[in-house]
């Protein structure tokens, strides 16, 4: 059934809420980006809040390359070992590394893309060297009008390059052959507090066979009932921006937390 997931984002080496399609330039370039929040506590914080309230599933992302993100990650894992997924400039070289650390899982997008085209080779590659259960793929995207229909393009490096892949049940089909489960970032809604894309929940639903993560425009404790009904329970729903723990005011961690011991 449809849970909460929760989610720790971490920019230099600070957990913060960005706007998501306004994430350009790397941190090791610059610290300035469009935020909802940062955090004056650290990222072991969150994790122990996680793991008290039992919140299965919260990923941990890195928006940029600084050291002090990896800092901040490998403190977080240390707080919940085997409870945190961990993504964000995963690759072959360092995913095994993660997983040492303590990450129950590795998510990866951007790697399986060389030049914005999707490599099974690589995915199988990765996949065969740490274990089909312990590899998500961020599937996360872009919506397009084409001859007048929606269609969802995966978005990589910071959800500012499209790739060549289109989202269908043809795609998550081949995926799930390797890999435990999906995240998916609506990123034109990312980080904005306007509503989920309720469309793109539902394809989901189709689409995918192995459990997935929605995230992106969650703005009210309702939207959990609004995904469960759209996807029969089989997508679960990621709150960021509206949520109290990351200064916002529409959502409160506590109701969410209630609403998984309910399922």
């Amino acid at each position: 059934m449809t849970v909460f997931r929760g989610c720790i984002d971490i920019h230099s080496g600070k957990v913060k809420q960005i706007v998501g399609g306004k994430l350009v330039k790397d941190d090791t370039e610059s610290d300035e980006v469009e935020t909802n929040f940062v955090s004056e506590q650290p990222s072991s914080y969150y994790a122990q809040l996680y793991k008290q309230n039992q919140v299965y599933g919260t990923h941990v992302i890195k928006l940029g390359s600084l050291k002090a993100n990896d800092d901040a990650a490998r403190e977080a894992l240390g707080a919940w070992r085997g409870g945190l997924q961990i993504g964000g400039g995963i690759t072959d070289s360092n995913a095994q590394e993660w997983i040492d650390q303590g990450a129950s899982h590795v998510i990866v997008t951007s790697w399986l893309f060389p030049e914005g085209q999707f490599s099974i080779e690589r995915l199988q590659h990765l996949s065969s060297l740490i274990g089909k259960e312990k590899l998500l793929v961020d599937l996360s995207c872009r919506r397009q009008e084409i001859d007048g229909s929606p269609q969802w393009v995966v978005a990589m490096n910071k959800w500012q390059t499209l790739t060549s892949s289109v989202l269908d049940r043809e795609f998550f089909q081949l995926l799930s052959q390797y890999c435990d489960e999906f995240l998916v970032h609506a990123a034109d809604v990312e980080g904005l507090c306007q509503g989920i894309d309720q469309e793109l929940v539902r394809k989901l639903s189709e689409w995918s066979d192995l459990p997935v993560t929605y995230a992106g425009g969650a703005r009210s404790i309702q939207d959990l009932e609004t995904v469960k009904q759209l996807s029969n329970g089989k997508v679960d729903l990621t709150f960021g921006s509206a949520l109290d723990i990351f200064g916002g005011n529409l959502v409160k961690f506590e109701d969410c937390v209630k609403w998984n011991k309910t399922q």
